[in-house]
């Protein structure tokens, strides 16, 4: 069998059922040749520091075997394609959740302090944005750890368990969209459409009153302090209104 056969029929085992074998550890070792050398694991660490110094896209089977000095067809042993791949170096780079149901005062501190954990892992690897914004992802124990622990922090609620799976996702789309604009943030562009804006609402001031009036005032001016902070309490106010 041909290189390029041998590769097309390591695909067709893949998907879902390889993904979910590689992310529960249930994918049987090689079989046949030598004693493995590598691992599912080391693989994904390997592609996870190409991925955090370069970005997602960067990451191939072909570059990852590089980085091992083993040739590319030695990782299909391991995982079926990239798109496995991928799946296991989500479920790796976040890791297993930070503990807070010890955390005094009740879910809103305990969700906080999931939140800001939660970030600080988007913040290491904003290529998880990416790489779980592509398809519905089969989830690996530490992501479902993750969001069984925001979960358990709201379960003395009262909230019925559809509000507490949306408060969940509330705080998960905030995270990603502050890390989305960390991840995009270049001074030197912003300070160039922050002149720009400027000049334009200079002319057409009478037509966006309202925006230029706010410009004025410094609504485009960075406040410091973590960008986090306004969007999750504004997030847990509604809850805790929700439970008055």
């Amino acid at each position: 069998m041909s290189g390029s056969e041998s590769r097309k029929a390591a695909g067709k085992q893949g998907g879902a059922k390889a993904s979910f074998a590689l992310l529960w550890g249930e994918q049987g070792q090689p079989s046949r040749g030598p004693k493995p050398s590598l691992s599912a694991g080391r693989i994904a660490e390997t592609a996870i520091r190409i991925a955090d110094d370069e970005g997602l896209d960067a990451v191939s089977l072909a570059r990852v075997a590089k980085k091992l000095d083993v040739t590319t067809m030695a990782l299909y042993r391991y995982v079926p394609g990239k798109a496995e791949l991928v799946d296991l170096m989500v479920d790796l780079a976040i890791g297993p959740p930070v503990p807070v149901a010890g955390i005094a005062g009740g879910w809103r501190p305990q969700l906080t302090e999931w939140a800001r954990q939660c970030a600080a892992v988007y913040r290491r690897h904003p290529w998880i944005l990416t790489a779980t914004g592509m398809r519905r992802q089969i989830m690996g124990p530490h992501q479902l750890g993750w969001l069984d622990t925001a979960l358990a922090a709201l379960a003395g609620t009262g909230l019925s368990p559809v509000q507490r799976h949306d408060t969940f996702l509330l705080l998960v789309g905030h995270i990603r969209n502050i890390t989305q604009q960390t991840a995009e943030h270049n001074e030197a562009a912003n300070e160039e459409w922050a002149d720009l804006t400027t000049e334009v609402l200079e002319r057409h001031a009478d037509r966006f009153p309202a925006l230029t009036s706010a410009v004025a005032e410094g609504a485009f001016t960075p406040q410091g302090g973590d960008p986090l902070d306004f969007g999750l309490e504004r997030i847990l106010d509604g809850v805790a209104a929700l439970l008055l």
